[in-house]
């Protein structure tokens, strides 16, 4: 019965951890970082980053392209980051979509 009781208040402190509200400089929960994590401050002020789909970028010899916009940026350009939880996520500015880049979270190839 005490590991009954031990199991039910893991998985009770589980459920607030995961049920907790995201902040605007944190990426939603994802398999990889079931708690999510937090954008760095020089990319978001609160409602410019987002998670996209992989079909929202694409690749091409210059860099990486914004679909939505044709922006393209360059594979070395300091706004490209490696994304922790293996997704894409896009910050521009004031989060519309037809806005510049501040910063790229791309996901390492093969993850």
């Amino acid at each position: 019965m005490p590991f009954h009781r031990a199991s039910l208040a893991g998985m009770s402190f589980a459920l607030i951890l995961l049920s907790r509200p995201v902040s605007a400089h944190e990426a939603l929960p994802t398999t990889a970082k079931p708690l999510g994590w937090s954008y760095p401050h020089s990319c978001c002020s609160g409602i410019d980053c987002r998670q996209v789909s992989d079909k929202a970028i694409s690749e091409r010899l210059e860099g990486y392209v914004i679909n939505g916009t044709g922006e393209v940026v360059a594979y070395r350009d300091g706004r490209v980051k490696n994304s922790p939880d293996g997704v894409y996520h896009w910050c521009s500015v004031a989060g519309a979509d037809d806005s510049r880049t501040i910063c790229l979270f791309v996901p390492p190839k093969g993850y």
